[in-house]
C-alpha cells in the first residue's frame, strides 16, 4: 500500500513566540493523530539560524514524538551529521531508539549553507571529512564497546535499543554520496532520481567488497508536499503563499553543485500549481495519484507547510483518513 508520510520542518515566518509555540504542540498532536490512524513515516528536517525558523533541533522534536506515538517510525531528512559532536550525537540518537522502541532512523547530510557550520563552531571546508569521521564514530560507539576516540578511551552508554544501531541511509546527490555509503557498508539515499547513481553505488560495493544496502531515490516527478481539500481552490488561496514561501526560500539555498527532487524554479503560485512539487487534490484525485504512483510511492502531507495555519493543516489530515485512507486499504 502508498505509505502515508507526515513531514514538519517548522517553518513559520513572522509568528511571535505564542504563535511558533502552538505549531509546536499542533504537531505534536497531529503526530499523535496520524499515529493512530494508520500513517507509516513522521519526517522531521534540521537546518540552523533560519530566519523563518525553521526547526533547529529534530533530534529534541523525535523524542517528543516518539513519547506521543506507538508505531509510526520517525525519520530525520536530512539529519546534519557533520554539524553535530558525533559521541553526542550517538547518545541523543540511542536515547531516542529507546524511547520510541527502534522506531528513529535518519539520513545524513552534508548540508549546504556556510553560516550554520560557523554557527555550530564547524570547518566547511572540512565537512566531507567531518561526516566520515562522525559515521566511524557512530558506528563505533554504537557497539557498547569502549573504543578510541581522540586519544582516549571512550565508552557510549546505553547503547541503541536497536540492534546492531538505528538504520540510517548516506544521502546526497552525487558520486561522493554513494561512495561514502558504500565505503561505509551503508545503505544509499538519493535526493535524486537518478539510476546512474544508484548503478554506481552498487559497482562501488561490489569493488570495496562491501554488502549493499538499499538504495532509495524519490520518483523522477516526486511530490513533497500535499493538501487534501474538498475545495482546492479556497485551499490554494489559504494555503498557497505559504507554499510559495517554502518553495523560494528553499530553492535560494541551494547552490548549483546541489541537485535536489523537491527543488523548483517557480517564483509565483500560478507557477507552483502548474509543477509537480506542490499539491493541493480532492479526496478522488488523491486516491488515483496514489494508485499511479503504485505500491512503493509515498502521499507526504506537510500540514503547516511554509507555516501555514493548523487549522488548514487539520483540515487536510481529517480529510485523508477519513476519505483516503480506507480506500488505499481496500486497495492492498
Amino acid at each position: 500500500m502508498t505509505m502515508s508520510i507526515l513531514r514538519f520542518d517548522m517553518r513559520a515566518p513572522g509568528k511571535s513566540r505564542a504563535e511558533i509555540q502552538k505549531m509546536y504542540a499542533a504537531a505534536l498532536e497531529m503526530a499523535e493523530f496520524a499515529d493512530s490512524n494508520g500513517f507509516d513515516i513522521c519526517v522531521l528536517s534540521e537546518h540552523h539560524g533560519s530566519p523563518d525558523n525553521y526547526m533547529s533541533s529534530p533530534l529534541v522534536m523525535a523524542g517528543a514524538i516518539a513519547a506521543r506515538t506507538k508505531n509510526v517510525m520517525i525519520s530525520i531528512q536530512a539529519l546534519l551529521v557533520p554539524e553535530h559532536d558525533p559521541v553526542r550525537l550517538a547518545e541523543d540518537l540511542a536515547a531516542v531508539d529507546h524511547i520510541s522502541g527502534g522506531r528513529i532512523t535518519f539520513t545524513t547530510g552534508l548540508g549546504y549553507r556556510p553560516i550554520e557550520y560557523h554557527m555550530l563552531s564547524k570547518d566547511w571546508k572540512r565537512r566531507g571529512k567531518l561526516l566520515d569521521e562522525a559515521l566511524d564514530t557512530l558506528l563505533k560507539a554504537w557497539t557498547g564497546e569502549p573504543f578510541e576516540y581522540k586519544g582516549d578511551t571512550v565508552q557510549v552508554t546505553p547503547p541503541p535499543f536497536t540492534e546492531p544501531h538505528p538504520m540510517f541511509f548516506v544521502g546526497g546527490s552525487g558520486k561522493k554520496a554513494v561512495e561514502r555509503a558504500a565505503r561505509f557498508g551503508l545503505s544509499a539515499q538519493l535526493a535524486v532520481h537518478d539510476d546512474d547513481l544508484a548503478a554506481h553505488y552498487q559497482a562501488e560495493c561490489e569493488r570495496l567488497g562491501t554488502t549493499p544496502g538499499m538504495c532509495l531515490m524519490p520518483a523522477e516527478k516526486t511530490t513533497g508536499c500535499l493538501f487534501v481539500s474538498e475545495d482546492p481552490e479556497r485551499t490554494w488561496a489559504q494555503v498557497g503563499p505559504h507554499m510559495l514561501h517554502d518553495a523560494t526560500v528553499y530553492k535560494s539555498w541551494q547552490t548549483p553543485d546541489i541537485r535536489s527532487a523537491v527543488s523548483t524554479d517557480a517564483d509565483t503560485i500560478d507557477d507552483l500549481r502548474q509543477g509537480h512539487i506542490y499539491k493541493v487534490l480532492t479526496p478522488d484525485e488523491t486516491v488515483d495519484f496514489a494508485r499511479e504512483q503504485g505500491p512503493f510511492g509515498g502521499l507526504v502531507l506537510m500540514p503547516m507547510v511554509g507555516g501555514a495555519d493548523p487549522a488548514e493543516g487539520w483540515s487536510s489530515l481529517e480529510l485523508y483518513v477519513e476519505k483516503v485512507l480506507p480506500r488505499l486499504k481496500d486497495d492492498s
